[in-house]
C-alpha cells in the first residue's frame, strides 16, 4: 500500500514533526516532502523512505475501507 500526501501530512501532525524533521528522518529533501504533501509527483523511492520513517516513529497507515466499509484512508499510532 502506498500512502497519500494527506496521510503524510496527518502523520507529521500526529508526531508534531515539521517537514524538515520528516525530511531528515527519511533522508529526502524538504522540498520533496512539501511536494508530496501538496499532491505533486515524487519518486516512489522517496515515498517509500517517507513511509518507512513514519512507521519507524510508531505510526500505522490505514487504506480506504480497511477498517470499515465506508471508512477513508487514515493514519494512527501503533497500539
Amino acid at each position: 500500500m502506498s500512502i497519500s500526501g494527506k496521510q503524510c501530512s496527518a502523520a507529521r501532525a500526529l508526531l508534531g514533526w515539521t517537514s524538515a524533521q520528516l525530511a531528515e528522518a527519511a533522508s529526502v529533501g524538504q522540498a520533496t516532502v512539501k511536494r508530496f504533501e501538496a499532491g505533486d509527483s515524487v519518486r516512489d523511492t522517496s515515498v517509500g523512505a517517507i513511509r518507512a520513517a513514519l512507521e519507524e516513529a510508531g505510526l500505522i497507515f490505514i487504506a480506504a475501507g480497511e477498517n470499515t466499509a465506508a471508512g477513508g484512508e487514515g493514519v494512527r499510532r501503533q497500539a
